[in-house]
């Protein structure tokens, strides 16, 4: 039942999410602000048709202007492009520049635009002509006007007429430059006729005036024409229309997206009502659920106070049990330590068998034993002691062989005397070891100067006999390193342990020589790096995290102490140990690094 009351709600919220989706989405969609776009693009034609038609008064006022400046038929141009590259980026955006309708549209109005632009460029070259030369007219006829009147010489009726021609073609070409017909180009030819015949009539410095003069009315003759017929075709090019043509695209447009939105509006309001009629339900359903989660909370309240009667009784017995647990680990601690000094000692204590066995064996051979024989010679001729010596062939023998006895046995003392003090440092360590171990309770760090080197030929000393009769061969890397201070008995622990576990992963490697490097040197100028590599049975990638565990160990005859308590060691001399290999077959290095501190210059 209450299964089935989950997958309802949870229908019901999936439902709910659906719908709150949905209307979401139709918000978003109907929500747009295309109509503002549409009265901005409206706007930017609107702008657009009116600069145009600015442009083309501009036009019309070059036209018939006698000097002009052409800035007012560039300014408009410029406005219209840039409100045009607007517009267009408004489109674009849009996405509606990729209909063919619209693309065809935007065309037309650019070649219109491109088209009316080249008109106008030769407009403005050939209008700039034709106001020049009418400007011109007026000062030129008045040059010969004032001649043909300082002249007193010569026929006054002719000299007027000269003048009423000249300035009736003054008039019929300011006629012609306003309304271009065929009669008025007749009149202008004959008046030109006239000049050129006057112009024989008259004294040679009138005829620079009068060829002037006919030269600007031929060329306004020539390019009044031409500027009428440009100022027509500027006229006829359709920018307005096209303008027109993409302003009914966009009333197109905008009216299927009001009818878009209109759906859009209708689907809202019949989810909205479908999504309120959940929640209704939902706010129902939640009811009758609170009714509920207030009757089992009652329930709840009662199971909790018995609980916590529970809770208190047994509190009281993990306590008790507690205690027995404390009492447990610190005999299982005790016992750790306990266990790592008897292995500790154990590898000195190797160390020291080997050194008795050696000075055991040697006083069993010691050459002393000649020196009674030496003596029994001499108790044999006690009277004839000086003839025996000098005359006899054994006692001439005997002087030098005394000598050489006295070295032998010298050598021998002196080889006795070194692995007895080495026995005594084995001992000394031993107790060390014991005093190291103290450490777990609290006790300080001892330290003191020392070589690193003589701490490393120590170990290799106390591992000598075993390094030995495995035939390991022993390469020393060591650095120029200086006096440092540090903890002799716990280094010494550690790298005994380390030549120890190496010797041992050599052990069964008979396919190649035993070899074991040693090396000294100093990491960053903070840092005193050993290290101790063999090129035994390697380490597997599984056990590379297990190396320094507790009771872990690879030996059949291991007990897994020694890595373990080496860590440690390390740990308290803010250092570390770890540990390399390239997997099984292929040798391991350990290295040891803690922290360099300098011997004291005054020490």
């Amino acid at each position: 039942m209450k299964m089935s009351r989950r997958r309802s709600l949870a229908l019901l919220g999936v439902v709910a999410l659906l719908l709150a989706s949905t209307l979401l989405f139709l918000y978003l969609k109907s929500n747009s602000n295309q109509t503002s776009d549409y009265a901005e693009s409206r706007a930017l034609i609107g702008r657009i048709k009116q600069l145009n038609a600015q442009w083309e008064t501009e036009i019309l006022k070059a036209r018939i202007a006698t000097l002009h400046n052409y800035d007012p038929l560039v300014a408009p141009l410029t406005e219209m492009t840039q409100l045009w590259e607007r517009f267009d980026t408004t489109e674009s955006a849009h996405g509606r520049n990729h209909s063919p309708v619209w693309r065809a549209s935007h065309d037309a109005y650019l070649n219109a635009i491109q088209e009316k632009t080249r008109l106008v460029e030769q407009f403005k070259s050939h209008n700039a002509v034709l106001r020049n030369s009418l400007a011109f007219l007026p000062t030129a006829e008045d040059e010969i006007q004032e001649q043909l009147a300082q002249r007193v010489d010569g026929d006054k009726l002719q000299l007027q007429n000269i003048a009423t021609d000249t300035y009736d073609l003054l008039l019929s070409s300011l006629e012609f430059s306003q309304v271009a017909s065929d009669e008025k180009a007749a009149d202008i030819l004959l008046g030109l006729n006239k000049m050129q015949v006057n112009k024989l009539r008259l004294p040679e410095q009138f005829h620079s005036p009068i060829d002037i003069l006919s030269n600007h009315i031929s060329l306004i003759l020539r390019e009044q024409p031409v500027v009428n017929r440009l100022l027509e075709n500027i006229e006829a090019i359709p920018v307005a229309e096209r303008l027109d043509d993409i302003n009914s695209l966009l009333n197109t447009d905008q009216q299927q997206t009001d009818a878009v939105d209109q759906r859009y509006h209708f689907y809202m309001l019949v989810f909205s009502v479908l999504l309120v009629l959940l929640l209704v339900y939902l706010a129902i359903h939640l009811m009758r659920s609170f009714t509920v989660i207030n009757r089992v909370n009652k329930a709840l309240k009662s199971a909790n106070d018995d609980l916590e009667l529970r809770v208190e009784e047994r509190t009281r017995e993990l306590k008790d049990t507690q205690s027995e647990l404390i009492d447990t680990a610190r005999q299982a601690g005790m016992a750790e330590i306990a266990t790592n000094v008897l292995h500790n000692v154990g590898n000195v204590l190797n160390s020291v068998n080997i050194s008795a066995d050696l000075v055991s064996r040697k006083l069993r051979a010691s050459k002393a034993q000649g020196l009674g024989k030496a003596m029994q010679l001499i108790n044999e001729h006690p009277g004839d002691l000086g003839v025996f010596l000098t005359q006899d062939e054994k006692g001439k023998l005997l002087p030098g062989y005394l000598n050489q006895l006295v070295e032998a046995i010298a050598l021998e003392q002196q080889s006795m005397t070194d692995e007895l003090a080495q026995l005594s440092k084995s001992v000394d360590h031993i107790k060390d070891i014991v005093s190291t171990q103290q450490s777990y309770a609290g006790a300080n760090n001892l330290m003191e100067p020392l070589h690193i080197s003589e701490l490393l030929e120590d170990a290799l000393r106390m591992n000598a006999g075993a390094l030995t009769r495995h035939h390991v061969t022993v390469v020393k890397e060591y650095d120029e390193v200086p006096q440092v201070m540090g903890d002799k008995h716990r280094l010494l622990l550690i790298l005994i342990n380390l030549i120890s576990n190496a010797k041992y992963a050599m052990s069964d490697l008979s396919n190649r020589p035993r070899k074991m490097t040693l090396g000294i040197r100093i990491v960053d100028d903070t840092t005193l790096q050993v290290s101790v590599k063999d090129d035994g049975e390697g380490i597997a990638v599984e056990n590379m995290t297990r190396i320094f565990a507790h009771g872990f160990t690879t030996r059949k005859e291991g007990h897994g102490f020694g890595l373990h308590s080496c860590a440690l060691a390390a740990i308290e001399m803010n250092g570390h140990l770890s540990a390399h290999s390239d997997g099984p077959g292929k040798g391991a290095q350990f290295t040891l690094q803690i922290p360099l501190k300098r011997v004291p210059e005054d020490i």
